[in-house]
């Protein structure tokens, strides 16, 4: 959702001051709880930059929504509540699938609904500030209600999952995916374990730790909120980079928990966790395209009568 920095306040501002830096444990440990965690302020210029983050994970945000929209099993004339929509990825993937879908995208970050409102070129598409966990919308509102690589960031996810299958029909489907921190998203997974190789005391802040991103996680979740016909697969894109320097610098932008420690080192830091990225993903060789694999997990499943 992603050169200034606009007094805007963040994509996932309202969550992820709640939910990280410190990660709560959850791809390392048991199932994510259903009462939120206490955890420390995140920074929040982390998520901020509507442009940043394209350059950091919108661009591969648009890239799942594909996948992800045909598990979900979204189907034209729907109506579709995108939850934390960003900048609008998967919102525009739902018109693109079905023109006569109609979508209304919720974020808490005015900077990212403004640069959704600014580029969706569609009536079919409104966006608003809103929270997951209280949406404003009545009972049986949508046919289907999505949450494209935010459910980790809610402090309380089971309060978002009831929320989101509330406001969906009876028979409609409530679908989310996030991306397997632990092992699958290696473009992360590359940075962390060199991060940490350099610096074991950011091992905490490593986004293995991230709940609700292990097989099996998200299920649980939704069968515990009463979800009927829950399925969970694995969705897996390629993520290719042009040269290092695309690779690196959205990391330089401070976007996410990876950004957030990348702002956080010194000149000579930052230098040192370069050269090793560097080495670790070209080795001797000069400059080239790189082409990592990114892994979600993805969960659906079908509001049951009321």
């Amino acid at each position: 959702m992603r050169r200034g920095r606009p007094p805007a306040s963040p994509r996932l501002a309202g969550w992820a001051l709640l939910a990280l830096l410190p990660l709560v444990p959850g791809c390392a440990n048991s199932l994510a709880p259903e009462k939120p965690e206490v955890a420390e302020k995140a920074n929040p210029a982390m998520f901020s930059e509507a442009e940043a983050y394209e350059r950091f994970m919108g661009r591969w945000s648009r890239r799942l929504a594909s996948p992800f929209l045909k598990f979900a099993g979204v189907k034209d004339g729907n109506r579709v509540l995108d939850v934390g929509s960003g900048t609008g990825a998967l919102t525009f993937a739902v018109l693109q699938a079905g023109p006569a879908n109609r979508v209304v995208g919720i974020d808490p970050s005015p900077a990212y609904i403004a640069h959704a409102r600014m580029t969706a070129g569609s009536v079919n598409a409104t966006f608003e500030e809103g929270d997951a966990q209280r949406l404003r919308f009545p009972d049986g509102s949508f046919d289907t209600a999505l949450a494209l690589l935010v459910i980790n960031f809610i402090p309380d996810r089971a309060a978002a999952v009831r929320e989101m299958a509330r406001v969906t029909r009876s028979g409609g489907v409530v679908a989310a995916a996030v991306w397997d921190y632990g092992d699958g998203m290696e473009m992360l997974r590359v940075f962390w374990d060199e991060a940490v190789a350099l610096d074991p005391a950011s091992e905490p802040r490593d986004e293995r730790h991230m709940p609700a991103c292990r097989q099996g996680e998200l299920a649980a979740l939704w069968r515990a909120q009463g979800l009927l016909d829950v399925r969970e697969e694995p969705l897996v894109i390629p993520l290719t980079f042009s040269s290092f320097e695309d690779f690196w610098s959205p990391f330089r932008d401070g976007q996410g928990p990876a950004g957030a420690y990348v702002a956080s080192l010194s000149e000579e830091q930052r230098r040192t966790l370069e050269q090793r990225l560097r080495r670790r993903l070209l080795g001797e060789d000069g400059d080239r395209p790189i082409t990592l694999n990114a892994r979600a997990w993805a969960v659906k499943g079908v509001v049951p009568d009321r």
